[in-house]
């Protein structure tokens, strides 16, 4: 399937800079449409501002750009819950506007929407795509938007993609903060545990989004995705590498129960406004939780993955190593400006 124009809703946040850079690497015509500007400021020529929460100004925004495939990636996606689902409306209503404003595009062919591992909870495996269990108000918002989705009676294609534990460049909180710590040398294994966990690489998941866009409809229509590296990872073994990669010290441990209070300690600063202490009861949690999911219906359609975690680690670590020698983000090659499509 040719794709002819390629929409990226939420362009700006970690996996849409890198999923931007794949189209503008491989010659895609692009528009990326995001709220905020571009983490990545050689994408601005493609960036449009867009707010999904704005239906005429998303209608108006599709029909002139008439994509033929949309990579839905637009969300709000942090954990800061104040008690009220509509501070995660772009999650529901944004979805349920998209789909409003592509079903009057005849132009469009395919649409992969973004959802989250999270309409489960942590290290709970789901016996099907409709078994959820979200313990988060983000999770829960995430369960509509897949059921708005289902609701819509697309006139195109579509799939359902649930990103688990996304790490590389571009990236931001928690992993980035794993990498700096382990930088600094801070971080510690917890003693006495070896925890296993579903990765990936946002090399090899944006990959993986770009064959669910391209694939032929029989393999993904209607399906529900999880998306991940398909080897689980020894967190101390991944930790390890990223030490390795970065010149950082040797890894010591430390006992659990020690991670337990310095944990308590930081739900005690987040109860007074912290916004991202370094370590919660929450992320202890997730820390410790195995998971993984059945990613065979990716496997299929996606084959083999272009990178090793190891390869990963070693191209985020050269990314995180030039932003502290450089302000600047590397130029556009010859090829990125002459493939480069304006948002017009």
């Amino acid at each position: 399937m040719l794709i002819s124009r390629l929409l990226i809703t939420g362009g700006s946040g970690f996996i849409g800079t890198n999923a931007v850079q794949f189209a503008l690497d491989h010659g895609i015509p692009v528009c990326s449409l995001d709220i905020r500007p571009p983490r990545n400021a050689c994408h601005t020529p493609v960036w449009r501002s867009g707010d999904l929460l704005d239906f005429p100004a998303l209608r108006a925004a599709i029909q002139e750009f008439r994509p033929t495939h949309v990579l839905h990636l637009g969300a709000r996606t942090d954990l800061r819950e104040t008690g009220d689902p509509e501070g995660y409306a772009a999650n529901t209503r944004g979805v349920r506007n998209l789909a409003e404003a592509l079903a009057g595009t005849p132009d469009c062919a395919r649409v992969v929407y973004a959802s989250s591992m999270l309409v489960c909870r942590n290290g709970y495996r789901p016996h099907g795509p409709a078994d959820y269990c979200p313990d988060t108000l983000y999770g829960a918002s995430k369960v509509e938007g897949e059921a708005i989705v289902r609701r819509a009676g697309s006139p195109f294609e579509w799939c359902i993609v649930r990103p688990t534990s996304i790490w590389g460049p571009w990236f931001g909180a928690p992993y980035r903060n794993f990498f700096e710590a382990i930088a600094r040398g801070v971080y510690r294994h917890p003693g006495g545990v070896e925890v296993i966990k579903a990765l990936g690489y946002v090399g090899n998941t944006v990959w993986q989004l770009y064959r669910l866009l391209d694939a032929p409809a029989a393999e993904i229509q209607g399906g529900v995705f999880y998306l991940a590296d398909y080897e689980l990872l020894a967190v101390r073994q991944w930790a390890d590498w990223i030490a390795a990669a970065l010149g950082a010290p040797r890894i010591g441990a430390v006992p659990i129960p020690l991670f337990r209070a310095a944990a308590l300690l930081g739900d005690a600063a987040q109860a007074l406004g912290v916004r991202n202490p370094p370590l919660t009861s929450f992320r202890l949690r997730n820390m410790l939780t195995p998971s993984s999911f059945d990613l065979s219906a990716i496997e299929a359609v996606s084959g083999p993955l272009p990178y090793t975690a190891r390869q990963g680690v070693r191209a985020t670590a050269e990314w995180l190593e030039g932003l502290t020698s450089s302000s600047t983000v590397r130029s556009y090659s010859r090829r990125d400006r002459r493939t480069t499509q304006m948002c017009r």
